[in-house]
């Protein structure tokens, strides 16, 4: 079953116990609005999901609880940040055989690959499955940017690279990946701030943040652009934007888990060395959602959009 790269697929939060444990009934509440709100696809084990706090055994269980909750309505793509090569090839085997649907593949973890280096990284995770694969391409966060030419090379040997995560924050790019690919590669948006501009100038997608919050008008503003409904999407996008900056911050971890407690669907436990938030900066971020959820738009009948399912 083929991913088509297109809508929302949120960058889901790993909810955990006051014991530090996997909060699944938790973690079941916060999907199921999720996908009644229209999500496309869902990632596990993203930075915003605390990957590098995971261990392979906690990914499988969310992996596998994910796909029985799912039962087949959306995709289920698992990211991948390893440090090590072998370790990247033995998670993309394990989502395989765990039954993940596509990977989203970062640059190698905790050292600065040049271009060559990452380039060999991304071909050999990529030949070892036949999962369809998202390259996240952050710059900014992870200091490693995948140029055009680096994609023209992965894209003539690995038929499964298929889309791109496109978090360089510099919008242009958008046009630069069309112009150079076509519809080969698919460009989602990993930044709230940049997604309707992003969506405006031909990305297929949004892989969000501030969505596990609100999912409803994450995927409103996503559906209503497709539709050539601008103004009614540019309405909600404005009254978001004050949240939707909490996802370009080194703490939006703790920053989006407190607004999914603000809307019901969440908790705040983070696993340390985060630590959930104190003082005045907590009472400064529930300030912002609060004045959110206060002033919360009421949405079009945006379900009714039909649209292109992501499966294929």
């Amino acid at each position: 079953m083929a991913i088509v790269w297109k809508g929302v697929f949120p960058a889901l939060t790993t909810k955990f116990t006051a014991k530090d444990e996997l909060d699944l009934p938790l973690f079941e509440k916060n999907l199921r609005v999720q996908l009644a709100s229209g999500v496309d696809g869902v990632i596990l084990g993203g930075s915003l999901g605390e990957a590098s706090v995971l261990t392979f055994e906690e990914k499988e269980r969310l992996v596998k609880f994910a796909i029985e909750k799912i039962d087949g309505k959306a995709p289920v793509v698992l990211n991948i940040a390893e440090g090590a090569t072998r370790d990247a090839l033995q998670l993309a085997a394990d989502a395989k055989k765990w039954g993940a649907e596509g990977l989203m593949l970062l640059p190698p973890m905790r050292y600065k690959a040049d271009d060559r280096e990452t380039v060999t990284y991304f071909k050999t995770v990529a030949d070892s499955t036949d999962l369809p694969i998202m390259i996240y391409n952050n710059p900014i966060d992870y200091k490693i940017e995948v140029t055009l030419d680096m994609f023209e090379e992965l894209l003539e040997g690995c038929p499964n690279i298929q889309a791109v995560k496109e978090s360089t924050r510099d919008v242009t790019n958008v046009t630069r990946l069309i112009n150079r690919f076509g519809g080969r590669l698919k460009i989602l948006c990993g930044v709230d701030t940049l997604a309707m501009e992003e969506m405006l100038l031909g990305a297929d997608g949004w892989v969000a943040g501030l969505v596990c919050a609100f999912p409803a008008e994450t995927v409103a503003i996503y559906r209503l652009v497709k539709a050539g409904r601008i103004e009614e999407a540019r309405a909600i996008y404005r009254w978001f934007m004050p949240v939707l900056e909490l996802d370009i911050v080194p703490k939006l971890v703790q920053y989006i888990k407190l607004a999914e407690v603000q809307t019901g669907i969440g908790s705040e436990y983070v696993r340390a060395p985060r630590l959930t938030l104190v003082g005045k900066e907590r009472e400064k971020v529930l300030s912002i959602i609060g004045e959110c959820v206060a002033t919360r738009p009421a949405l079009p009948d945006y379900l009714s959009i039909q649209l292109e399912k992501n499966f294929a």
